[in-house]
């Protein structure tokens, strides 16, 4: 057994594809050695800022050697058939095929196909630049006069099994047994014997944390230690955490000041500057929970000085990135937002739908409609609406447009208007994905419901429909969005029959509901028995289906399933034979002289349908499935006791309009014949 490393030297490699890259590198090296017919005890991947490393240990030094047998034509089978074998078999003549006999068919040629084992080296050596080769980069590039495509010009290949190099070359690249560390601390180079040697070496007088998780937990600890000994609070944020676990080979935690006079502009305007210009932390004072005059740095370069002239240098460069917001600050405060929301009209929506001046128009007028419907101002709701992207605008939206809504709250305070409307401009976007909030506020609902709703209705006017995983205008989220608003916050509308949605996109609000609904633990199937109903209440289906499940999980639900099921059956073979009469109804008096089975079934459905109507009525569904559970054991005993196709054809068809009676007043609730069971 051998232990094999192998490195990919290269120039930096963006932070976010070296996770990505090492996974890929560790599975298709996996798979070559593998399908080659190597076994090993562990396969471990290590990535960094200039580097992809693969440790194979206990490697099988050679594949094993393999025997295969082919079975071929017949003795005496026409020469064609012969040839192909020859040819399949990898055989220059039949005598090469030994002959063997079936007691039932006969002699036949049987190819006996000796592989012999192959040495790792060999298979490394084959396999490595075929993987180099053919890996697959998000963005990859060329150098100088080469082929090669990779990420950044590809500078060394360690490649060494059990303390030897493993010889071949990748456009003019060749395998060898030495690395390089830090750029500044411990270039090197270092001569890899084998994989303590190479993990000493690097993390020793190479000045190279090897692993991401390594480098993980010294920028952890170093931020817990700034932050414990000044007093502060990282502001976690685990998006940036993993950039800078791939920006620092060696990182080195430093706590930096800024002018305190900086933090009179709005926090997420500092924190994003930090964040996506300089790749800083933020951090709060302990004591006030407010944003500090302070950031954190992860620099790549050991702090002689305590790290004092680069915290100064970065303060520098922060300093200048915050006079820029500052004076978009300012600027901004000296447009008024209706000013802003006046360029709207120049700006394009869709060419179908008008611009953003138009699309502002029609969610005002929304907005305005449904406020009634969630308990909001229509006042308050119109005029949020009408300023609501009015900061798209904006210098500071067009420097951060992260912050579109987020602005537009700051500058409707300062301009003095309700608090209301401005968390509604800000809202508005709710929710922007999964982990995100909704609006809570009648006023923000109203504008996120309204500016969803319109975006939605007019692509679906205009037949801008997602197909399969293309949606290019974000359509599934601005359903999904509508759908959370609407369950998160009971809001009771009406779809279809108050916003004339169209019954396609009343389908595919259906479908996003299944996803909420499936990922709180309920079935698909229930939702397309409750929407079967024409019912368009998100809060009313959704109220259903939680009733409908729990009545199912009951040994009565499950078996007046069954019932409805048998029931349903019988009633569609009839349809299909042209027997079952359009007309049909309960003979109450054909029903008093049958089996007393029949009678009780009859007496139950009377009974069942008349006591529903109370409960369906005042939307208290667990009080219409315990009416439904009363119809279990009538059913059971009907099915058990009664002959369905009576010989005698008035007996039959009001029998067949109690199994009719079933499936309507089943149909009160749902479709059962959608439910999957």
């Amino acid at each position: 057994m051998a232990d094999l490393i192998l490195e990919l030297f290269s120039e930096e490699i963006p932070a976010r594809m070296q996770a990505k890259a090492e996974q890929d590198l560790g599975a298709a090296l996996e798979k070559a050695l593998g399908e080659a017919g190597l076994s090993w005890a562990s396969l471990e991947t290590a990535s960094g800022p200039r580097r992809l490393t693969v440790f194979v240990d206990d490697l099988s030094e050679r594949s094993a050697d393999v025997k295969e047998e082919r079975k071929g034509p017949k003795v005496g089978a026409p020469d064609k058939a012969v040839e192909g074998f020859l040819r399949g078999a990898g055989l220059s003549d039949i005598n090469q095929a030994e002959v063997r006999s079936d007691p039932k068919k006969g002699d036949f040629y049987v190819a006996v196909i000796e592989t012999p084992g192959r040495d790792a080296t060999d298979i490394i050596a084959e396999a490595v630049p075929a993987i180099i080769r053919g890996f697959h980069w998000p963005k990859s590039m060329r150098w100088g006069t080469g082929e090669l495509r990779w990420v950044r010009p590809l500078q060394r290949i360690v490649c060494v099994l059990d303390g030897k190099i493993v010889p071949f070359e990748v456009d003019g690249v060749a395998s060898g047994n030495e690395t390089e560390g830090h750029r500044v601390h411990g270039r090197g180079p270092y001569k890899v014997l084998d994989r303590q040697d190479y993990e000493e070496s690097l993390s020793g007088a190479g000045h190279v944390k090897l692993t991401r998780d390594a480098r993980r937990e010294v920028i952890l600890s170093g931020i817990e230690k700034v932050c414990t000994d000044a007093g502060l609070e990282w502001i976690e944020d685990k998006g940036l955490l993993e950039e800078v676990v791939g920006l620092a080979e060696w990182p080195v935690v430093v706590l930096g000041d800024m002018d305190p006079a900086f933090l009179s502009l709005p926090p997420e305007v500092i924190q994003l500057s930090m964040r996506t210009h300089q790749k800083y932390f933020a951090v709060n004072d302990k004591k006030t929970g407010k944003l500090a005059p302070n950031f954190i740095v992860v620099a790549n370069i050991e702090a002689t000085d305590g790290g004092k002239k680069l915290a100064e240098g970065n303060s520098r460069v922060l300093s200048a990135r915050l006079d820029d917001g500052r004076f978009f600050w300012e600027k901004d405060k000296a447009t008024p937002l209706e000013d802003m929301a006046a360029k709207l009209s120049t700006i394009a929506f869709k060419a179908e739908l008008g611009s953003l001046g138009d699309k502002v128009e029609r969610v005002a007028a929304l907005a305005r409609e449904l406020a009634p419907k969630v308990g909001a101002d229509p006042d308050l709701a119109e005029r949020a609406a009408r300023l609501a992207k009015a900061d798209l605008v904006s210098e500071m939206v067009g420097e951060f447009p992260e912050l579109q809504g987020v602005m537009g709250r700051y500058y409707a305070l300062e301009e003095g208007e309700p608090e209301a409307v401005a968390d509604a401009i800000r809202d508005h976007y709710k929710p922007q994905g999964p982990s995100d909030s909704v609006p809570t506020d009648p006023v923000g609902i109203a504008v996120a419901l309204a500016d969803k709703l319109d975006t939605l209705v007019g692509f679906w006017a205009i037949d801008e429909k997602p197909t399969g995983s293309k949606d290019p205008f974000a359509l599934r989220r601005a359903a999904l969005g509508v759908v959370r608003i609407v369950l998160e916050n009971e809001v009771r509308l009406k779809l279809h029959s108050n916003l004339e949605v169209s019954s396609d996109l009343l389908s595919f609000f259906a479908d996003r509901l299944k996803q909420v609904l499936r990922d709180q633990g309920q079935r698909h199937d229930l939702i397309d028995a409750v929407f079967a109903l024409g019912e368009d209440d998100l809060v009313l289906i959704t109220r259903r289906v939680e009733a409908l499940g729990a009545f199912l999980d009951t040994e009565d639900g499950a078996n007046l399933l069954a019932g409805y099921k048998r029931a349903a059956n019988i009633l569609k073979a009839e349809e299909k034979k042209g027997d079952l009469p359009s007309d049909l109804s309960v003979d109450d008096a054909l029903i008093a002289k049958g089996p007393a089975e029949e009678q009780a079934l009859g007496k139950a459905l009377a009974d069942v349908e008349a006591a529903i109507e109370g409960p369906l009525a005042a939307e208290d569904f667990t009080g219409a499935m315990a009416e439904l559970a009363k119809l279990r054991a009538p059913v059971d005993a009907f099915f058990e006791a009664v002959m369905v196709n009576d010989d005698d054809a008035a007996v039959r068809a009001n029998r067949l309009a109690l199994l009719t009676k079933i499936r309507a007043t089943l149909h009160c609730v749902a479709d059962f014949s959608r439910i999957d069971g």
